[in-house]
């Protein structure tokens, strides 16, 4: 596709020269979609290899200590003869704590909120628990206990994170046919510009190819010098988001961050603009030289 010789001038087109900042930001764009969509898709992932299949079980805690430990170990025995469940862990305050420590800072202690004692539950890989059947064998042994199974609030989340990557993958595919209008609009004005020179060419036996390399060529490079551009400033945008993100990680998300398999797909990116703009500038070239000449 690239000619080591040019017979057009096309590196002193001004109009050429604006390909290259409108794909730096096109780009830009489109990294910053595909980040979203990848650490969206890896957090629907990992939300959902690591809270379906479990249960929490809430134990309303009462006055005295005595009988919360009573309450705490009847739970536990229920859940011990059960046989869908694979383990169980009793979260014990200080953890608890340390969940709750974001929205309400270090100071807080045990007594100064009603809190429940938590069990996490674990099920067993293709099991299939009765959980009514169990609240119910619960709850007559222990009154004022609860069971969260997670799944309808996981299955809102993967709605919502489904809904952003739908959105994310429509910038995608805007920006694309963004550049690829860019690409044939300024290919378009070189031809025009060009016209007395290209006839010349075809005079003296130049192929409409042969146009269509130096075209192809000019707007792969320029595309490319653009796309790097629009890279180097993603980057940092991109780490300065995952670090203001840190704050919430654990908390309420599992761990936010790109995988180095997903930097290398961030960096095709610039490739793959630039391929875009060299087949669309060759495109437009012969389609439009088989009409005009």
């Amino acid at each position: 596709m690239f000619s080591r010789r040019s017979d057009l001038p096309l590196d002193r087109d001004d109009h050429s020269r604006l390909l290259r900042w409108l794909n730096a930001f096109m780009v830009f764009q489109a990294v910053l979609a595909m980040t979203a969509v990848l650490v969206l898709n890896a957090t629907a992932g990992r939300w959902d290899h690591g809270v379906r299949g479990t249960l929490t079980v809430q134990i309303a805690r009462v006055d005295a200590d005595d009988d919360n430990t009573k309450r705490l170990q009847q739970t536990l025995n229920v859940l011990a003869v059960t046989p869908e469940i694979d383990r169980y862990e009793v979260i014990d305050d200080a953890q608890l704590l340390r969940l709750l420590e974001p929205w309400l800072g270090h100071y807080v202690e045990v007594g100064d909120l009603p809190l429940p004692q938590l069990i996490d539950v674990a099920l067993k890989a293709k099991t299939d628990l009765d959980l009514r059947a169990l609240s119910n064998r619960i709850a007559a042994q222990v009154p004022g206990t609860s069971i969260d199974d997670h799944e309808i609030w996981l299955e809102r989340l993967v709605r919502l994170i489904e809904m952003i990557e739908g959105v994310a993958a429509a910038v995608l595919i805007f920006v694309g046919l963004a550049t690829v209008g860019t690409v044939v609009f300024t290919t378009r004005t070189g031809l025009a510009i060009h016209k007395e020179a290209i006839e010349v060419l075809h005079l003296i036996g130049a192929q409409d190819s042969y146009i269509a390399r130096q075209f192809a060529g000019r707007a792969m490079a320029l595309g490319l010098r653009g796309g790097i551009m629009g890279l180097a400033l993603a980057i940092p945008t991109v780490l300065g988001v995952g670090y203001l993100a840190q704050p919430i990680e654990g908390a309420l998300v599992p761990q936010l961050g790109l995988e180095p398999a997903h930097w290398g797909t961030l960096a095709v990116l610039p490739v793959a603009a630039a391929v875009i703009a060299m087949l669309t500038a060759r495109l437009t070239v012969m389609r439009t030289l088989g009409r005009i000449l």
